[in-house]
């Protein structure tokens, strides 16, 4: 079958369910509700578990393209599971962005088992029915070979629509500037005014290396120097001090070219430097990711694949005051056994913030956290020169990090340029937040494997609402103007939107129920809530780019669904295609537009390693199927 181009778009649903297009759709979906049969016919015994207990139905909804050989789908959103129920009523709503070729919208409802779903039966719509935007609400036969026989068969109640990106007006007046701007749309966190942003590019920039940028009013930006202002933070904390990181190597020193006096504090190591402040009574707490491979056993020493020390980093605080947790990469128990050992082995936490308190006005304290792509380990030291073999003996002195060499070395050294910032006012908060989800999560488990109930992971946190001086939000709308940095008639003032990537396997906190997670923008999966808003903040963003795109980043892996082979990769973000249609879009209506795509020559790595070459290789797929 021909695929037919069209404009980008949006189907909002409600239900589990399989896409399969034939058609470029680049949409959202709007409000789909989708139901059972009120009246459940006898219909589905040969579809019961081995055990012979009720089903336990989910529903997933995927995009496929049809080829000569065979018809690829893509899972673009799934329902949580009903147990032990013939007649489920899932009542569930999804805001879902395209970008897929596409014959059909497919709806498929399973039974969930340990080891895997079984299929009961599927729902098509045609994706041309979708093309004049009209809501599609009615009640569709469940077609199955086991289902096709009886007399009555099973219904699913479906509410779908069609909205093209060219007639919405969510992307049709810009990424969005202004004191009105909303932010974006369908995200855990709202858009937050009255902040204070402070952008840092490197760990440390040497005053004069780089040149002026001009700003409006004859101003020029500052270059702030990243690890040396986390430095005096944490040496002025007074009450909490709060790490995340992929990697936190406690031998690593912040300051190493002082552009001022250092204080007291200041020429520890990080390690030392978090002790000393716990010393002082300040509540530190360090989360690292657990790399599964790094063992610290009696008879098993390993140093682990990725090097990131999280065994030295939890034995250095072990008899302090210091509470470092390492987490693993925790899957949801609702996925088969082999999935959940995939994502506990492979998957990483790869945060990297640190979030204390600071000065406010007066004798109050307020939040400020640090966020960003700089973890506190080693290798990251590094400015904007990038020097590989001076110094060697005195900055990065006990600081060599080359990953890219097989061999033990010297030099050279592995340069490493990232971006860094620190954010003040509500925002930050919201950092606290993802902080505490975290933290709250890990700290269950490490519980559990102890095998015996305990209760200081409650006590590890401050509960600042309690107290007095430390600015915190009011519960009323208006609550983010007691913590606001700035006024909103200051030309200074940033308007600050916390994305992320994180499901309910990672944080304790995301509310359980269907319609309190809509409420807050989280996605089903089977029972696992799901903050993808980091990805919906690039769609709206490329969606809604008038002029170019710029972006810079380790990896550009993404649409594996019509990549020329390995479809199944699991690559579905929505980056590569958005980015080809947002061109196609820009070359149909004769403006220039420009996209610009950074990334190193190849990841950091071993260049021939089997993990970097596949890096790679997906790479050019992803570059492949932009170009059609």
């Amino acid at each position: 079958m021909v695929g037919q181009t069209l404009n980008q778009c949006c189907f909002c649903i409600s239900i589990f369910f399989n896409l399969l297009f034939a058609f470029f759709l680049h949409f959202p979906f709007c409000p789909l509700l989708l139901v059972s049969d009120p009246r459940p016919p006898p219909c589905l015994p040969c579809t019961r578990s081995n055990q012979g207990d009720p089903l336990d139905r989910v529903a997933e909804i995927g995009l496929s393209q049809k080829t000569k050989q065979e018809e690829q789908g893509t899972t673009v959103a799934r329902t949580r599971i009903i147990s032990n129920c013939e007649n489920p009523l899932w009542d569930e709503h999804f805001f879902v962005p395209v970008a897929h070729p596409v014959v059909k919208i497919q709806f498929q409802v399973k039974d969930n088992d340990v080891c895997g779903a079984e299929l009961i039966g599927v729902v098509d719509i045609p994706a041309t029915k979708l093309l004049s935007g009209d809501i599609i609400n009615d009640w569709f036969p469940i077609t199955s070979n086991c289902v096709s026989s009886l007399k009555q068969c099973p219904e699913l109640r479906i509410s779908i629509q069609f909205k093209p990106v060219g007639e919405n007006h969510l992307y049709i007046n810009g990424v969005g500037a202004g004191h009105d701007y909303p932010g974006v749309p369908n995200t855990y966190f709202p858009l937050r005014k009255g902040g204070d942003v402070t952008l840092y590019q490197d760990a440390h920039v040497p005053d004069g290396m780089l040149p002026e940028i001009p700003l409006d009013d004859g101003k020029i930006f500052q270059q702030s120097k990243c690890w040396e202002d986390i430095c005096h933070a944490i040496v002025e904390a007074h009450h909490l001090i709060y790490v995340i990181g992929w990697s936190v190597y406690h031998p690593v020193k912040l300051v190493r070219e002082p552009t001022g006096p250092l204080p007291k504090g200041g020429e520890l190591s990080l390690g030392e430097l978090l002790k000393y402040k716990s010393q002082e009574g300040v509540r530190v707490v360090v989360l690292i990711w657990d790399d599964k491979t790094s063992h610290d056993k009696f008879l098993l020493k390993t140093e682990g694949v990725m090097q990131t020390h999280d065994e030295k980093t939890k034995n250095f605080f072990k008899h302090s005051s210091v509470q470092c947790v390492l987490s693993p990469r925790y899957a949801s128990n609702k996925l088969s056994i082999f999935k959940q050992q995939v994502v506990g082995t492979l998957y990483t936490h790869h945060q990297k913030c640190v979030v204390l308190d600071s000065q406010a006005l007066g004798n109050n304290r307020k939040i400020t956290a640090f966020i960003g792509g700089l973890d506190l380990c080693d290798g990251r030291y590094d400015t904007p020169e990038h020097r590989l073999y001076r110094d060697l003996d005195t900055v990065f002195k006990d600081d060599f990090h080359n990953p890219t060499f097989t061999t033990a070395s010297n030099a050279p050294r592995q340069p490493w340029h990232d971006l860094h910032c620190k954010i003040e006012g509500a925002a930050a908060y919201d950092i606290l937040t993802n902080f505490e989800q975290r933290w709250r999560k890990a700290a269950k488990w490490r519980d559990f494997k102890l095998n015996r109930v305990t209760h200081w992971n409650d006590d590890a946190l401050l509960k600042l609402d309690r107290i007095s001086w430390i600015l915190y939000p009011d519960k009323n709308p208006e609550g983010d103007r007691t913590v606001q940095a700035r006024d909103e008639n200051d030309p200074e003032n940033w308007h600050v939107q916390i994305f992320r990537s994180i499901d309910s396997g990672s944080v304790k906190g995301f509310p359980k129920g269907v319609q309190e997670a809509e409420a807050k923008n989280l996605i089903s999966g089977k029972n696992l809530k799901i903050d993808k808003s980091i990805h919906t903040a690039y769609v709206k963003a490329i969606r809604s780019a008038q002029h170019f795109i710029y972006i810079e980043n380790q990896y550009f892996v993404g649409s594996s669904y019509y990549w020329p082979s390995y479809k199944n990769a699991g690559a579905h973000n929505l980056i590569p295609m958005e980015l080809a249609l947002k061109i196609v879009s820009k070359i149909s209506a004769n403006q220039r537009f420009s996209v610009y795509i950074v990334i190193p020559m190849w990841p950091e790595g071993i260049p021939d390693a089997a993990a970097v070459q596949e890096i790679l290789y997906w790479q050019v797929l992803s570059h492949a199927q932009a170009h059609g």
